[in-house]
């Protein structure tokens, strides 16, 4: 199977005694791969994410993500170069009000000098799309640019795996789109891991592979063809199909057509059109 880039071992955790929020956690990401996490707010898909990147303690279990023992505090750092995360609001993550500025902390927070931070924060931005933004103002730009100039900052510091937390939540639908063709970017030119926290399940269907989490455990974990067109797993989960299933089971209702529900709407429309 090869080594695993992140090594999930009976993660749990409790934000207080008795009410615990991950529940024996057991998960295994290779590296390359993109796995979405869905579940419904409370399900531990956003601890769990935290915890990949050290901004939570590890309580119970065991943790590795690109090699480096989560439990070990004199290698936090070295953790965060390696897993980077980008948030809900891109805003809470700005560190400069100047693109290229802020892009730059991460190299030089991690040590490099000022002209390797320069041709990081380069190369980020060109990856993202964003070039020649160097000297804008992160708050004059729209919901979609800010979540790239965050998503600039995680990768001007070269990281093995890169966490996504809702990182779609806050922003209109174009934005979504030029974010998500940024990550799929990134991924292709760089060979990073992606972990993607997530409510939107258009988005999920392109991942490789799903986790569904429910109370603090995994539910279920596979391919999106068969997680994602699993109605009652997703409900069980207080989620929804996508909009392609959906409209495949109204079209199952009508007698149209048969057989496994297509996740994405690509493959909906081949499916009927082909």
């Amino acid at each position: 199977m090869g080594e695993k880039i992140v090594v999930a071992r009976g993660v749990s955790h409790a934000y207080a005694p008795g009410r615990p929020t991950l529940r024996d956690v057991t998960l295994d990401v290779a590296p390359g791969e993109f796995v979405a996490i869905v579940g419904e707010n409370g399900s531990g898909k956003t601890t769990l994410a935290r915890h990949l990147n050290a901004l939570i303690q590890l309580q119970e279990g065991e943790l590795r993500v690109a090699g480096i023992d989560a439990a070990d505090p004199t290698r936090v750092w070295e953790l965060r170069r390696a897993c980077g995360m980008v948030f809900q609001n891109p805003e809470n993550q700005f560190v400069s009000s100047v693109v290229g500025e802020d892009v730059a902390f991460g190299p030089l927070n991690f040590g490099a000098g000022e002209k390797d931070a320069q041709l990081a924060t380069a190369r980020a931005l060109a990856s993202v799309d964003l070039v020649g933004f160097e000297r804008r103002d992160v708050h004059a730009l729209s919901g979609g640019q800010q979540q790239r100039v965050a998503l600039a900052g995680v990768l001007a510091s070269e990281p093995d795996v890169i966490v996504l937390d809702e990182a779609t939540a806050m922003i209109d639908p174009q934005g979504r789109d030029e974010l998500v063709r940024a990550v799929l970017s990134a991924r292709a030119e760089r060979g990073a891991t992606i972990v993607w926290i997530t409510h939107d399940m258009e988005l999920a269907a392109r991942a490789d592979r799903v986790v569904v989490m429910r109370a603090g455990k995994i539910a279920a974990a596979g391919a999106p063809a068969g997680v994602l067109a699993d109605r009652g797993l997703l409900e069980s989960a207080g989620l929804e199909p996508p909009l392609a299933v959906r409209v495949w089971e109204a079209l199952v209702r009508r007698g149209a057509v048969c057989g496994a529900a297509p996740v994405t709407v690509e493959g909906l429309v081949s499916v009927l059109c082909g």
